[in-house]
């Protein structure tokens, strides 16, 4: 797999996690979440070990993070990834609770 396949991050609330999904519907990675309140509790960040080192977990953060942000939702970065992701993209900082 190359860094430039296609990957969809879709959110799938029966789950309660984001999914980053490549173009023929394998979900490479997911970022599990759970909703308190009026915050998006982001617990956990999982990619496949077939889709490790190709950029799927930046992508599904900033999917996630992008999807919340449009929903006008804040988040709670529990998970250690999402945590350092926003560390390292502070134009997401505006959406930590």
């Amino acid at each position: 797999m190359s860094e430039q396949q296609p990957i969809t991050v879709r959110d799938a609330p029966e789950r309660h996690r984001f999914e980053a999904v490549d173009e023929s519907g394998v979900v490479a990675g997911f970022a599990a979440y759970r909703r308190s309140g009026d915050a998006v509790v982001l617990t956990h960040t999982e990619v496949d070990d077939a889709f490790e080192g190709h950029g799927v977990g930046s992508r599904l953060a900033k999917g996630a993070l992008d999807a919340l942000r449009a929903d006008g939702v804040k988040v709670v970065p529990r998970c250690p990834f999402i945590g350092a992701y926003i560390e390292q993209h502070p134009e997401y900082a505006d959406l930590v609770r």
